[in-house]
C-alpha cells in the first residue's frame, strides 16, 4: 500500500470529525498557532489519519506527525501503543514529534521552534 492510499481512510471518517470537534484544551492552544498557515507558511491538518491511526496534527510538505500526550499515556500500555504506533509512521516514511501536554501551555515559545528546526529549509 502507498502512503497515498493511507490517508484519511472513510471507515475513520466520523471519528476524525468527532476528534475535530472536540480537541483537548492544548490541542485547541497549539491550534491555533499551526491554522492557517501561520508557522512558517506550512499548512497543517488537525486529526488527519494515517493508516489506521489518527495523529493530532500534520503537515505533508513536511512529511511531519505532532502528537500531544496528556495524562492517559503516562500507563505502560499507552505507552506500547504509542511506540508501536510511531514505529508504523516512521516506517512509512513521516517524522514524528511529541510533547506533554503542559508545554504547550508553560513553554508555547519553545514547542513552536522545536517543530520548525524540523522544517526542510531548502
Amino acid at each position: 500500500m502507498n502512503n497515498q492510499n493511507l490517508h484519511n481512510k472513510n471507515h475513520l471518517s466520523n471519528f476524525r470529525k468527532e476528534l475535530r470537534s472536540n480537541l483537548t484544551p492544548a490541542e485547541a492552544k497549539l491550534w491555533s498557532e499551526l491554522k492557517g498557515r501561520r508557522l512558517l507558511g506550512r499548512r497543517f491538518n488537525r486529526q488527519h489519519s494515517i493508516g489506521n491511526y489518527i495523529v493530532d496534527f500534520y503537515c505533508a510538505s513536511e512529511k511531519l506527525i505532532i502528537e500531544l500526550d496528556g495524562e492517559v499515556h503516562n500507563n505502560p500500555k499507552a505507552k506500547a501503543y504509542d511506540l508501536k504506533r510511531t514505529q508504523f509512521l516512521e516506517a512509512k516514511g513521516y517524522s514524528v514529534i511529541r510533547f506533554e501536554n503542559r508545554l504547550v501551555f508553560e513553554a508555547l515559545p519553545s514547542v513552536l521552534l522545536t517543530i520548525q528546526e524540523t522544517f526542510n529549509m531548502t
